[in-house]
């Protein structure tokens, strides 16, 4: 009657990893890099056990990434799904630690490692939640909220809505999809983008991706959004590190009134604890501090108030919970940084969200932008701004097959291999370079 399962006391094995490189559909959003190419890259990891239960996950995708998840699948098969501290330490010993200098100049992370892990981690992850029974923010330490709130992320950008033609759209298309189409690269075309925006999902609040123009006419469009919307929706702001401090703090302080935190407005830990101290508004990194080697130097001299974890950045899930911790006992906010995800990397950052212990801050998603989905039942709904969290076990989605062979073909087609936003660019103007610091 009490007997042992001891099976399941040792815990699945691993019997298959299958990687599948996308292309979804991204529309010509323009950033402090460049432009956005048609497509955005992504990378499926899908982990079966042994005994056929499968998980699933979704991490950024690169040519060497993929190589690399390819590489690590004869280290993985035949590892108990369970002992992620085992197999982190595999993938340690295979490819090294990543160095802060890995991270790269542009505002999406280029380090190898944690992108690894953190597929290998949300995938094993589900696994688990299916064994157990519980969905992954019970593996997290259980639920501290049922719905996570999410930001309005308006860009400016090019007319069309990505794709082969660039476009993608119905030209009679209306709210949103029309929006979504449409060129915005003036204030008024931003309030516009925002109305959209906050209409079809609810959000509450807005971020702005700066970093494109001078720093007078994106300053504009906060002050233009704050008049559109009034104090009560909080708002903030992108450069992307490309300010110099001068210029954070001169516009910083005319935004003050405005802004509910001002996001890498420069470069560098030392930067932006000049910054810091000049202004009231608090700071938020997705640049400046981004590993836990940097967290000690950005505590003494004080960098940021806001960290902005991503799970596919930081090693995923569990160190993100590790992060939250750190956060709390220096007096540090978390929320969340956001790529242009489908509905698996949602579902887990919804999951971690609902695990964090406070959320002063909605998370930021790129969801919106994206059309192409590969989950089954199609997209996740947004309400008021927020989505609930699955209560499903694991992750709570499921492998929309038919749909991850049809973006794998718009992989194998569209011929990108990473994301070079500067390339794209300089199809619409040959003379442009990436700036580091450009203001």
């Amino acid at each position: 009657k009490n007997k042992i399962n001891m099976s399941y006391i040792a815990g699945p094995r691993i019997k298959e990893i299958h990687i599948t490189p996308i292309a979804i559909v991204d529309p010509p959003l323009l950033n402090a890099a460049g432009l956005h190419a048609p497509y955005a890259l992504r990378t499926v990891l899908e982990i079966v056990t042994e005994d056929n239960i499968s998980g699933i996950s979704e991490i950024p995708g690169t040519k060497d990434i993929d190589a690399a998840l390819e590489e690590s699948k004869k280290l993985l098969i035949g590892q108990d799904v369970f002992q992620l501290n085992q197999i982190r330490h595999i993938l340690e010993q295979a490819f090294g630690t990543d160095s802060v200098a890995d991270r790269g100049l542009a505002p999406w992370d280029q380090r190898k490692l944690v992108h690894i892990f953190s597929a290998v981690e949300v995938a094993c992850m589900d696994i688990m939640g299916k064994v157990t029974g519980k969905p992954i923010v019970d593996l997290l330490g259980g639920k501290m909220r049922d719905r996570v709130p999410f930001s309005a992320y308006l860009f400016y950008k090019y007319e069309g809505a990505g794709g082969e033609l660039g476009f993608g759209l119905n030209p009679n298309a209306t709210g949103w999809d029309a929006a979504r189409q449409k060129s915005a690269l003036n204030p008024d075309e931003i309030v516009a983008q925002a109305k959209a925006m906050c209409k079809e999902f609810g959000f509450q609040s807005i971020k702005l991706k700066g970093g494109v123009f001078e720093p007078r006419q994106e300053v504009d469009a906060v002050i233009a959004l704050r008049q559109a919307f009034g104090e009560k929706y909080p708002l903030r702001i992108d450069p992307n590190a490309l300010w110099t401090v001068e210029t954070s703090i001169k516009y910083g302080k005319e935004m003050e009134p405005y802004l509910e935190y001002l996001e890498d407005p420069v470069r560098g830990q030392e930067n932006m604890a000049l910054v810091r101290k000049a202004l009231k508004t608090p700071l938020a990194t997705n640049m400046c501090t981004t590993s836990f080697g940097e967290i000690p130097r950005s505590i003494e001299i004080g960098a940021e108030d806001i960290i902005l974890s991503d799970h596919h950045f930081w090693g995923g899930l569990r160190a993100s919970m590790t992060l939250t911790g750190i956060c709390g006992t220096f007096g540090r906010e978390l929320s969340m940084h956001s790529n242009s995800h489908l509905g698996i990397s949602l579902a887990a950052m919804v999951h971690l969200g609902a695990a964090l212990p406070k959320m002063t801050y909605a998370l930021d998603t790129h969801y919106p932008w994206q059309s192409d989905e590969i989950i089954i039942g199609g997209r996740m709904k947004f309400e008021d701004g927020s989505v609930e969290v699955p209560s499903e076990p694991g992750l709570g989605v499921e492998l929309d097959r038919v749909a991850l062979a049809a973006l794998h073909q718009n992989y194998l087609a569209c011929g990108l291999t990473k994301r070079n936003d500067e390339i794209e660019m300089q199809k619409i103007n040959p003379d442009w370079t990436f700036k580091a610091v450009r203001w």
